[in-house]
């Protein structure tokens, strides 16, 4: 009964079956794929925990999504977030009540995507991505409505290991809506995968040969490149061909084209002869081995067909369940099509852009294929259309010709270049500005692949008038957001955001920032468009001897509308007294205002039970773990918060339970003691000896936190030991893999240390403060007062304090 459970299950209305094994493996991400049978109503429930069997009679609380395909008497698709509706669009995701039909919905992080058939990816119909999203659900539940919905085949799949995938769903919609006296090539492009070769079969658009067939002699057009991509036709590069086939039939050469073009056929039994012959005539060798390997059959068993029958003939497709787009799927020659292009064979039109004059020589008929503008351009009467070459303007020519290149082969070339990102930016648009949506669906794969704290704010920048990166704008939202820290400290780029991008950052769900003052530094530099590291302390000096109109400029009343933002009543009470006091509160009634707003909260807790429900007044989300310096040797290090199992138990040396690591430039020994460094008691002789790297002398300690581990340091302390090896020369450095590293700071001739035991302390300052390393190291470069052994790093404990996460 199980196991026909699982093939088939009813649900009556107004229930919703649960199954254990219809939940995702990861919260928040997954897929589902199923076939249903019903009138109207096909509802899925996705939520944290199992729910309710009499799910739409009882009102439940607990965060959910629920999908209805055929909502509304079957008219509509709905998404509801909590029981609210979302979405509620018409004609979309309908249901068959004749049949089971094939559907799939996924979830990931939000971004719901619903499409149709067996094949989860591929389809889609229809994608909204959730502002709020809710990353915890994980629990599949299987919901009717007001009539029995039947479910079979139903199946939770985890996302592919690029689960970048789901957004090979994404279309381009630079031309969505234009042009309404052209709508045909508009439904084209909104239904890509009806959009192929086979629109151009027998076409006289943007053809330049044909055939006479046929003692009637019958003009048949085809396309030189397509046809000499595919087999070897007695065709020369003028301007136009005709080959003469008096002794063919239309059926045969149609079948032939056919075939090319689309990649299957059929003929009757008693023409298959004649095809096979045509075919091997011009070396179509795909259909020559099908028409072939049929004969043979027939001659084996002649009543393998029957009077007048059809015989099917396919190309074999090496890219299964893939669009169906040109070169996919057809007997079209791939490397050859690519050296015709290189050659320049056949070509009928020439692409020149501003500025650098001609830069290839393409095919109508495969520029118009992938791309409905230029099939407009070619098609429509413009000038593109009598004239064979073509200018552009405002277009990188390194990018046309890699958008041409894909359109020749199906992939996308970019080497992996300095230049590479800006490279690949370029070429979404582009895509996006003529409507080759696979390669603008790749861009977007490998750009939401390659995103980094670095390349967040450009891509931000370029994206952001484009409402069809609207998917990308929101997910560098969400980057920029969660390390806001790196993002407005470690680059200039972010002050060049308008206002609109900018404000929805900084109220962005997923900020997560060390602390509020950060957010009021970073507020403060992008009103001044600041070009160099400014906190308030420098601002505050300005205003000495200024006013807000001359440093603020035209960004002044931004400056007014953002300051809101600042949750001033969660900054450190001595910083709010400072504020208080400053140029800023005297000059920017704003400021002022806010800043005694947040004092008045500390001091006496007004309107404690208002706070309690304004967001004004909550903590944001962070990431790490605040570990302050308070003085020498005291116990909030991080080190010494790895020796608690981070602040799960009692102190044990974090070298001893293995929460850390810690390594010399010398062999451990009786003085070189790795546990001995963030010991709690005094090592009177420690110290690192000297090792030779790249032809110089460097002695160091170096600490590893683990791959789990990382430290935004911004103090660090070190202790002499009992000699008087005093060090002068030495870097303080961090590293992500152990081998590339940053300097914290460096030291030239410090005489902080000046005798044995001595405790000394320096803070870590300016963008590299933010930068998280998960390896620290002491590394000397210079030799210690000790004419003995200069080079002997003597130091007996090591702190280190920032944000640990």
């Amino acid at each position: 009964m199980e196991e026909k459970e699982k093939k088939f299950l009813t649900v009556a209305p107004f229930q919703c079956a649960w199954r254990k094994d219809l939940k995702f493996r990861e919260a928040g991400r997954g897929c589902v794929a199923f076939d249903a049978f019903a009138h109207n109503d096909v509802t899925l429930v996705f939520r944290e925990n199992v729910g309710s069997q009499h799910y739409h009679y009882k009102r439940d609380n607990s965060p959910h999504y629920t999908v209805i395909l055929g909502s509304h008497r079957n008219r509509r698709l709905k998404i509801e977030v909590d029981g609210k509706t979302e979405v509620d669009v018409e004609g979309i995701g309908l249901c068959c009540s004749s049949a089971f039909q094939s559907y799939w919905i996924c979830v990931y992080d939000g971004l719901i995507s619903i499409g149709k058939g067996r094949y989860p990816f591929q389809n889609l119909v229809f994608q909204w991505l959730d502002s709020n999203p809710n990353c915890s659900v994980r629990y599949v539940g299987l919901s009717s409505w007001d009539k029995h919905v039947g479910y079979r085949n139903v199946n939770v799949l985890p996302l592919p290991h690029n689960h970048m995938l789901l957004w090979k769903q994404v279309d381009s919609g630079e031309y969505e809506g234009q042009d309404n006296g052209e709508e045909e090539l508009e439904d084209e492009q909104m239904d890509y995968e009806k959009w192929g070769i086979d629109n151009f079969l027998e076409s006289w658009e943007l053809s330049d040969m044909f055939f006479v067939v046929g003692g009637e002699e019958r003009p048949v057009p085809a396309h030189k490149i397509i046809l000499q991509a595919s087999g070897n036709f007695p065709l020369s590069s003028s301007n136009e061909d005709d080959v003469q086939l008096k002794d063919v039939t239309y059926p045969i050469l149609h079948a032939l084209l056919q075939f090319i073009y689309t990649g299957h056929t059929q003929i009757s039994e008693s023409q298959l002869v004649s095809l096979w012959t045509l075919s091997l005539q011009f070396e179509v060798m795909p259909l020559v081995k099908q028409c072939g390997e049929i004969v043979e059959r027939f001659k084996l068993n002649k009543k393998l067909f029957g009077p007048g029958s059809n015989v099917e003939l396919s190309n074999p497709n090496s890219r299964p369940h893939c669009y169906t787009a040109f070169p996919f799927g057809l007997p079209i020659d791939v490397i050859k099509l690519k050296q015709l292009y290189s050659a320049g064979e056949y070509s009928d039109v020439n692409m020149y852009i501003e500025g650098h004059g001609l830069v290839a020589q393409p095919h109508r008929v495969i520029l118009s294929l992938w791309s409905v503008p230029f099939a407009k351009m070619f098609t429509n009467g413009m000038s593109e259309s009598s004239s064979s070459d073509v200018s552009l303007t405002d277009v990188s020519p390194e990018a046309f010709k890699i958008m041409l290149d894909f359109m020749y082969s199906g992939e996308i070339s970019l080497e992996d270049s300095k230049d590479f990102g800006n490279l690949l930016l370029q070429l979404l648009l582009l895509a996006d500005k003529f409507g080759v949506t696979l390669l603008y669906q790749e861009c977007c794969k490998t750009l939401l692949e390659c995103l980094s704290e670095e390349s967040v704010c450009p891509i931000l920048l370029a994206v952001s008038s484009f409402p069809s990166c609207k998917l990308i704008e929101e997910t560098c939202k969400r980057k920029f957001a969660t390390h806001f820290d790196y993002c407005t400290t470690a680059s200039l780029d972010f002050i060049l955001l308008d206002e609109t991008t900018f404000c929805s950052i900084i109220q962005h769900q997923d900020l997560t920032v060390t602390s509020e003052e950060r957010v009021l530094n970073a507020i403060l530099r992008w009103c001044m468009g600041a070009k160099e590291w400014y906190g308030w302390e420098m601002v505050d000096k300005l205003l000495a001897n200024s006013t807000p109109d001359l440093i603020f400029r035209e960004r002044f009343q931004s400056l007014n509308e953002l300051l809101p933002f600042v949750r001033f009543p969660l900054l450190p009470y001595h910083l709010l007294k400072k504020l208080g006091k400053s140029n800023l509160s005297k000059h920017i009634h704003v400021f002022d205002n806010l800043v005694r707003e947040g004092i008045s909260y500390v001091e006496f807790g007004l309107e404690r039970a208002e706070g309690d429900r304004n967001i004004r007044f909550q903590y944001r989300r962070s990431s790490y773990k605040e570990l302050q310096y308070i003085c020498d040797g005291d116990s909030n290090g991080v080190l010494y918060f790895a020796g608690t199992s981070y602040g799960q138990h009692k102190w044990v040396n974090p070298v001893l339970s293995k929460r850390i690591t810690i390594t010399a430039s010398s062999p451990t020994s009786r003085y070189t003691d790795p546990k001995s460094l963030v010991s709690r008691t005094y090592q009177g002789t420690c110290f690192a000896g000297p090792r030779m790297e790249h032809g110089n002398k460097y002695a160091w300690w170096m600490v590893d936190f683990g791959q789990d581990h990382q430290l935004m340091c911004n103090y660090y302390t070190l202790r002499q030991d009992g000699s008087r090896a005093h060090i002068r020369f030495w870097n303080f450095q961090g590293s992500l893999d152990g081998k590339a590293w940053t300097n914290l700071r460096v030291h030239e001739d410090d005489q902080t240390i000046c005798k044995p035991g001595q405790f000394a302390s320096w803070s870590i300052t300016g963008p590299n403060s933010l930068l998280p390393f998960r390896f620290f190291r002491v590394v000397l470069t210079g030799p210690t007062t000790d004419a003995s052994n200069p080079w002997n790093l003597c130091i007996c404990y090591l702190e280190l304090y920032g944000f640990f996460h």
